[in-house]
């Protein structure tokens, strides 16, 4: 047992590079959004576009859909392992981006490859677990996603045209380049950015390719339950238990990530434009943040999930989200103790908060059959709509301004409070055949008890 535990630990940090890489891609574009706008000359609405389509919204929601199925038809280890291969052709499009169409193109891409990995990823992690080591397993894989940004934003504190080696990114741009143009050199510590993600995701894919499937799914495959099946959602969308658990967790999850989304693309924009802040002082701040929020992702998660009350724990973590966003909108971005307030508040909340349940909830609550393909459903729902506020939100804050935006992230998180401590799921400690054997009495009824989530 020891040995089996010490394996899903090693196997969880390889699949987490996965998270590292997805959170990595969106704050890569966002650590550079207005030095692409200066360079491209990008309007809001072009802003709007590739956070539209980019890991943050639509082009992981349509990546979702997709590498959902495959995963239950295909193995969860041959999708996120090759599913690297995608990955590291949208971040090189980027990476050598010299105009707008080829900059959306390679956001697209990315934004594919994130959607295809997550349930696959998330998935595996859950299903290499102990009963007992579940909750920890997947807080690494947070830890994973967290650290992504941290390190990102490092680089782009470092990186950028006022940090600590913005000199030395000048003149090695001018030297690669061959260019005197200011914009252009101010934006070449991004594409180094682009590049680090390129190295890890090929080191991913180098090391994910030794693993092997997930036993759980091996299991199915041979009582050719995968793949049988005509029309693999049939009993995911018409079976009421799952519909009663989908509603359940889009309900947190699209609520939390209107916010979290906004702020994972725009957050340094919003500094920089209603703050008045500098992009070196931007990612400073977003570095802090996801420091803190990797911190808290291993104390506050991974080593608690499985130990404590996760009613209280989900309670507590989200309610400092709620609070943060309080603090920012209502005392002021301008504020400098208000600034500094919101960025510790939110970087424990992000630590143990909607994000890391919602991945702990989702790959335990849906049978083996289609657990990776209702992720997909889920994530596509959520991702497709955090596409569609992307625009609401670069309209409300052009027209409105940064206050008016923050009225309503207040609310949303509300919304995903009060909702995941009514639903909080009761399934710490038990097996995911356990879970499955409660939720699910025989394999096609389209009843059951739902007792594990009420």
């Amino acid at each position: 047992m020891e040995q089996k535990k010490k394996g899903s630990l090693k196997s969880t940090i390889t699949v987490s590079l996965t998270n590292y890489l997805d959170a990595g891609s969106i704050v890569a574009g966002a650590s550079g959004l207005t030095l692409w706008q200066n360079y491209l000359g990008l309007t809001e609405t072009n802003l709007g576009w590739l956070n539209a389509l980019s890991a943050n919204c639509f082009g992981a929601a349509l990546g979702a859909i997709i590498g959902g199925r495959l995963a239950d038809k295909y193995g969860r280890k041959t999708i996120y392992s090759y599913n690297m291969l995608l990955y590291m052709l949208g971040v090189g499009i980027i990476l050598f981006s010299f105009n707008f169409h080829m900059l959306l193109a390679g956001f697209l891409i990315t934004g594919i490859s994130v959607g295809v990995g997550v349930p696959a990823s998330w998935t595996y992690i859950s299903e290499t677990s102990e009963a007992s080591n579940r909750g920890r397993n997947i807080g690494i894989s947070q830890l994973a996603w967290s650290v992504g940004p941290a390190i990102i934003f490092l680089f782009g504190w470092l990186f950028s045209p006022t940090g600590p080696l913005g000199n030395e990114v000048h003149r090695l741009g001018a030297f690669i380049l061959q260019t005197s143009d200011v914009a252009a050199l101010n934006l070449f510590g991004n594409r180094l950015i682009f590049f680090t993600l390129f190295i890890v995701a090929l080191i991913a894919w180098l090391l994910q390719r030794r693993l092997g499937e997930s036993s759980e799914w091996v299991e199915l495959k041979a009582q050719k339950t995968v793949t049988k099946q005509e029309h693999p959602y049939k009993e995911l969308l018409t079976n009421l238990i799952n519909v009663k658990t989908i509603v359940f967790l889009v309900s947190i999850y699209l609520t939390w990530n209107f916010v979290a989304g906004a702020m994972g693309f725009f957050m340094p924009h919003v500094y920089e434009t209603a703050g008045g802040l500098s992009n070196e002082t931007a990612n400073f701040l977003q570095m802090a943040m996801w420091g803190l929020t990797s911190l808290f992702s291993f104390v506050g998660f991974a080593l608690l999930a499985d130990k404590v009350n996760q009613r209280f724990l989900y309670a507590f973590g989200t309610l400092l989200g709620v609070a943060a966003w309080v603090v920012l909108t209502f005392v002021g971005i301008t504020n400098t103790t208000a600034l500094w307030a919101f960025v510790v508040l939110w970087g424990i909340h992000a630590g143990f908060g909607v994000q890391a349940f919602y991945a702990l909830w989702a790959s335990e609550l849906f049978h083996a059959r289609y657990r990776a393909a209702a992720q997909g459903i889920m994530f596509f729902i959520v991702r497709g709509g955090a596409a569609i506020w992307s625009f609401i939100f670069t309209g409300v804050y052009a027209s409105a301004g940064f206050y008016t935006a923050g009225y309503i992230m207040v609310g949303l998180l509300v919304i995903a409070l009060v909702v995941g401590v009514i639903r909080t799921p009761e399934t710490r400690g038990k097996t995911l055949k356990q879970i499955s054997e409660e939720r699910y009495p025989t394999p096609k009824s389209p009843e059951g008890d739902f007792t594990a989530v009420k």
